[in-house]
């Protein structure tokens, strides 16, 4: 990352990626003292580094644990009785589309910390509502739990992607992503070895126990506490000494014509919207028909475990190639299209040969003698390494699309409704999605729909990496939209300019 080094000659910090700022001329303060260790020197609790940890470990404890939950598939219960988990998430995802599309707008608004204290509430009162339903029926509330998380879900999201998008340079965004994504998955990881750990000799299909769902509750309620020590986006200070661009007290009438705007000055951005639509469509496929549906719960949650490390594995090695220095941005973002195109042809080409296998009703327990794969049966290695890839997958279409949005701005703005479009128009094909298997449809249907839209998707984004992604964004281009000139940002950009926070 862009760990900094002080050199005591002349009392500047120089980051790793050659970019300096003159500590001496940071404001006054605690938000902008640096803590130095020997020849090094820690970020300022108000830089993009510092924030972006915060923000991690709050996604680690919130969103990180509940991907553990639903890594499990039917929310950690019976494989037979997913279906509550179903309408749970329809729920979920059908607010989530609706408030991600002005979440943008609000966080814009509201600001960062308040979007990612609100977001945090939601993810614990699922998981209770979970907790309730194992011992007592309680649809009305488990619905009332989906839904809410997705008012509040959305809000997190719109504020983290804000927080990820426009807070680096442009010489840091995959690397930040990286980072973020690392360790966002590794609370995922966690999350997994709770069930795993309590599981670990029950070789039977049943679902997870009380203490899974209390130890997931208590850790969500920590996220969301964290979520109040972020700072909002006007204290930032970059590495190279200039802040994030903002609207300057934006009023909700100036937010909801932003919207508009957004699309104005970028209308080629519809195009990344299929692209949007699946990203997380193929979640239902893989927790519930191949998850659920063919392992007892102690392989569940290994599974769920290796999905979520193999995200690790594959931001740690795409985050820092989509920022290689010797190689241009238009560039880049061509081979990062060409890589989609192949892991989508490569992965879901061997999940398709694992499809073929067996059929919805093949694995209804209910109805047959099928008897759920535990991790010690012969043919397991197959399956387990095809989960893996799919998480490894996962991370890399997640990691293109923020660096994409990304590259097309680096306003705090115009990305916050980049990024409502992106969560609303993904939680509106996830809530599809879980609506279709709640009815239900075959595997292979499934399975069809997410091999066909991903590979639709990259058609629809081609002209936008083409046209659009260039190797710098100039600052006038990002202030089509905002109601301020360039000379004025350019002002408020300078450290001198900016007021001390006191205590």
């Amino acid at each position: 990352m862009d760990d900094t080094k002080t050199a005591d000659t002349n009392s500047t910090t120089v980051a790793a990626d050659g970019q300096v700022a003159v500590a001496d001329t940071l404001p006054r303060g605690w938000m902008y003292k640096q803590l130095k260790i020997g020849p090094w020197a820690l970020p300022w609790y108000a830089s993009p580094k510092f924030q972006l940890g915060v923000v991690a470990f709050v996604c680690f404890l919130c969103p990180g644990m509940f991907n553990a939950l639903s890594g499990l598939g039917g929310g950690g219960r019976q494989a037979s009785d997913a279906s509550l988990a179903d309408d749970m998430n329809t729920a979920l995802y059908s607010t989530f589309a609706v408030v991600g599309f002005a979440a943008g707008s609000i966080v814009n608004r509201l600001g960062v910390r308040v979007g990612l204290g609100l977001g945090g509430i939601g993810y614990c009162l699922y998981s209770i509502s979970l907790l309730v339903s194992v011992h007592k029926k309680v649809d009305g509330f488990n619905i009332f739990a989906g839904a809410f998380l997705g008012v509040c879900a959305g809000l997190l999201w719109t504020a983290q992607g804000v927080i990820m998008v426009s807070y680096p340079t442009e010489k840091q965004k995959g690397h930040y992503w990286a980072w973020f994504w690392a360790i966002f998955n590794v609370g995922a990881c966690i999350g997994s070895l709770i069930p795993l750990g309590q599981n670990i000799h029950a070789k039977d299909a049943a679902g997870v126990n009380d203490g899974t769902y209390i130890a997931f509750i208590v850790l969500m309620f920590a996220g969301a506490c964290l979520a109040l020590f972020v700072v909002d986006g006007r204290h930032i200070i970059r590495s190279d000494g200039t802040k994030v661009v903002l609207m300057q007290n934006p009023s909700w009438r100036s937010e909801i014509i932003g919207l508009y705007t957004t699309i104005v000055s970028e209308p080629l951005i519809i195009l990344l919207f299929p692209m949007f639509f699946s990203s997380n469509w193929f979640y239902t496929y893989q927790q519930n028909a191949i998850n659920a549906a063919y392992f007892n719960t102690r392989t569940r949650a290994l599974n769920d475990f290796l999905y979520w490390f193999a995200q690790i594995v594959a931001a740690t090695i795409i985050g820092p190639l989509l920022d290689i220095k010797s190689v241009r941005r238009s560039i880049r973002a061509k081979i990062l299209i060409a890589t989609l195109l192949v892991l989508t042809l490569a992965i879901y080409g061997g999940g398709y040969a694992w499809q073929k296998k067996y059929t919805r009703a093949d694995v209804n327990v209910k109805d047959t003698d099928f008897q759920p794969w535990d991790w010690t049966h012969s043919g397991y290695v197959g399956p387990m390494f095809l989960y893996f890839f799919y998480g490894f997958y996962d991370a890399v279409w997640q990691g293109a699309v923020y660096w994409i949005m990304g590259a097309l701005s680096n306003s705090g703005r115009r990305t916050a409704n980049y990024v409502g479009f992106y969560k609303g128009l993904q939680s509106a094909g996830a809530a599809v999605m879980w609506s279709l298997d709640s009815r239900p449809i075959s595997f292979m249907g499934e399975f069809a729909s997410n091999w066909g839209l991903l590979l639709g998707s990259l058609v629809f984004a081609l002209p936008v990496v083409l046209l659009r992604i260039k190797d710098t964004v100039a600052l006038e281009d990002d202030l089509q939209d905002v109601d301020e000139t360039a000379a004025d940002v350019l002002r408020t950009s300078a450290i001198d300019d900016i007021p001390p926070h006191k205590a």
